[in-house]
């Protein structure tokens, strides 16, 4: 998979000039037209495996807005899989712009229930039933399986500045614990996770890096910019993304990178931070996901 060179672009404001502190947007968000952001990363070694193993089909899991889903269709398409996405919900849902442009880009679209989708027992028992006859390869919801956490372990290696902190939205917890081990001795990762649920990617975070065999520490976990939930909005984050856009000329999206700069500029503005650090926001792209807002 192609990777570019990616911008590092510094935000400017008077109050974070004011705490002594240096904050940057990686911009992964433009490493790839439609599979842009930390996807690139999750899917890279996933697709390598299934081309070792003569797959023709990936199978994947998402919700109605799920940026995996559009990156795992835009994937098939350029490197010739046949896709199938398990979608969460309500087949209501099919018209809204991720899953169109997912259908656009030739992915199946197999809906069931928010129960069954919960129940990995039972969805592997259905995944079982209706596909066993494809030679197929499934990546879990959000890429994050083992492949898709090597995949992330390399976000940082390209970074072009040393840097005390970095930070990302976090909804599985694999892409904040590639990046955690990959941190050098004095760096330290925050992940911002986007929905609710106390503990849940922290947990997340720590089977994995059992699983990896690591007692990495310099890493937390953040959950109080979720606003809400996964994909909702309040007036003041989209307020905020507005004005953010406005004055650094980059578009976050509200159900991950708006949360995650929110957060990152409220706790510069606590002092979570000390004089001289170097922030890095990882901006993991989705901004496909600005095309269907929720309330």
């Amino acid at each position: 998979m192609i990777e570019k060179e990616i911008p590092l672009t510094r935000v400017n404001s008077d109050y974070i000039t004011s705490k002594g502190v240096e904050l940057f947007v990686y911009r992964l968000d433009l490493n790839h037209s439609h599979i842009s952001g930390n996807k690139l990363y999750k899917l890279k070694y996933n697709l390598a495996e299934a081309k070792k193993q003569n797959k023709t089909t990936i199978l994947t899991f998402g919700g109605a807005f799920s940026n995996h889903i559009a990156a795992c269709a835009a994937a098939g398409k350029e490197y010739g899989f046949d896709t199938i996405g398990i979608i969460r919900g309500e087949k209501v849902a099919e018209s809204n712009p991720t899953l169109k442009f997912a259908k656009e880009c030739g992915m199946q679209l197999h809906f069931v229930s928010r129960e069954l989708y919960q129940n990995k027992e039972e969805l592997d028992k259905y995944v079982e039933e209706h596909f066993s006859s494809l030679n197929y390869y499934s990546i879990p919801e959000g890429g994050s399986n083992e492949l898709g956490i090597i995949g992330c372990k390399e976000i940082t290696k390209n970074i072009p500045i040393d840097f005390d902190y970095v930070c990302c939205a976090c909804g599985t917890g694999s892409t904040i614990t590639g990046i955690a081990l990959s941190l050098k001795e004095h760096q330290h990762a925050i992940g911002f996770q986007v929905l609710k649920g106390e503990n849940y990617i922290k947990r997340e975070v720590e089977k994995w890096l059992s699983h990896f065999k690591s007692s990495e520490k310099k890493w937390e976990i953040n959950e109080d910019f979720h606003f809400g939930g996964y994909a909702k909005l309040k007036p003041e984050l989209l307020n905020f993304m507005l004005q953010f856009e406005k004055e650094n000329s980059i578009q976050l999206d509200y159900i991950y990178t708006g949360k995650i700069m929110f957060g990152i500029i409220e706790l510069i503005k606590t002092g979570k931070f000390k004089k001289g650090d170097k922030i890095i926001a990882i901006h993991t792209g989705g901004l496909q996901g600005n095309k269907g807002f929720e309330n």
